[in-house]
C-alpha cells in the first residue's frame, strides 16, 4: 500500500465520477484532499465528507471555473496557501459531440479550455514547488481518445491528444529532479475507455430498451463496439492506478500514457 500521509492532492472535478473515485482512493492512503468542481454548498460538503470517511485527515472544497485562467490562478493560490499540491490530478473535463462541419466555434473553445488549457495552467502553477520538494505527481486523466480518434468528437479528441503531448513535455522538463528516495517529479496520463460513470447511464438505458435486455447484456453489447473485454472499468480501478503512480517506486514512470480500455487501443 502506498502511504500518502503528509501529502496533499488536488483533484479537479472531484465531486463526482472518476474524479471523486480517484480522490477517495488517495484519501484512503492518507492524503489531504483538495476537492474541486462545479458544486453547490451541499454537494461540496458531501464530497468533502466522503473524503474524510475514506480516510483523509483533512478535506476542503476549492471552487474555480476552469474555463477562466484568472479563476484557475486564484484556485492554485488558495491551494498553495493550504499547503500546496504534492499530487495534482487533472480530471475535470467536458464533452460535446457534433460533426466537424457543424461543431460550433464556442464549443471548440470551451472544450479546449477545460480539457487542455486548464491542465497547462494548473501544472505551471504547481510544478515548481514540486521540484523544490523533490517529490511531485501530476496525473492527467486523458482518455482513450487521446490515443485514437472518433467521429463527431473533434474538440475532445484534439484536447486529449494535446494533453498527452503537454504531459510528455512536462515529464521531460522535470525528469531529472528529485531522487529515488524522495520519489522524483513525474507526469503521466491515464487513458480510460468505457467506465461506469453517470455519463454512461443514458446509453445503457437506451441499449436495454432497444435490445429488451438486462443491464449486464446491454453493457456487453455497448462495450463490444469498441472495448474487446466487454467490461467497463469501475472508477475506483482508475483510482488504484493513480495511487500506484504516486508511489516513490514509480519514480521512473514518467511521460507515459497508460490505457485502461479493455484492449480498445490494442486493435
Amino acid at each position: 500500500m502506498t502511504d500518502l500521509s503528509g501529502k496533499t492532492a488536488l483533484v479537479t472535478g472531484s465531486v463526482q465520477g472518476i474524479g471523486l473515485a480517484i480522490a477517495k482512493v488517495l484519501a484512503g492512503a492518507g492524503a489531504r484532499i483538495a476537492v474541486h468542481g462545479l458544486a453547490d454548498a451541499d454537494e461540496a460538503e458531501a464530497a468533502c465528507a466522503a473524503m474524510r470517511a475514506a480516510g483523509a485527515p483533512e478535506a476542503r472544497f476549492f471552487a474555480g471555473d476552469l474555463r477562466d485562467p484568472g479563476q484557475i490562478a486564484t484556485l492554485m493560490r488558495e491551494v498553495a496557501h493550504w499547503g500546496g499540491a504534492d499530487i495534482l490530478v487533472n480530471n475535470a473535463g467536458i464533452q460535446r459531440t457534433a460533426p466537424l462541419a457543424q461543431m460550433a466555434g464556442e464549443t471548440w473553445e470551451t472544450i479546449l479550455s477545460v480539457n487542455l488549457s486548464a491542465a497547462f495552467y494548473t501544472m505551471q502553477a504547481a510544478m515548481p514547488a514540486m521540484a523544490e520538494r523533490g517529490y511531485g505527481r501530476v496525473i492527467n486523466i486523458a482518455s482513450v481518445h487521446g490515443l485514437v480518434g472518433s467521429v463527431e468528437k473533434a474538440p475532445y479528441v484534439a484536447a486529449k491528444h494535446g494533453l498527452i503531448g503537454l504531459s510528455k513535455v512536462a515529464a521531460l522538463e522535470y525528469a531529472a529532479l528529485g531522487d529515488r528516495g524522495r520519489g522524483g517529479v513525474t507526469v503521466n496520463c491515464i487513458c480510460p475507455g468505457w467506465a461506469e460513470t453517470a455519463i454512461l447511464e443514458p446509453q445503457i438505458a437506451a441499449r436495454m430498451e432497444a435490445l429488451g435486455a438486462d443491464r449486464e447484456a446491454a453493457m456487453a453489447d455497448l462495450m463490444a463496439e469498441k472495448q474487446p473485454s466487454r467490461r467497463a472499468s469501475d472508477p475506483a480501478e482508475i483510482g488504484s492506478l493513480a495511487l500506484w503512480l504516486c508511489a516513490p517506486t514509480a519514480h521512473n514512470v514518467t511521460g507515459a500514457a497508460i490505457p485502461v480500455d479493455g484492449g480498445w487501443t490494442a486493435q
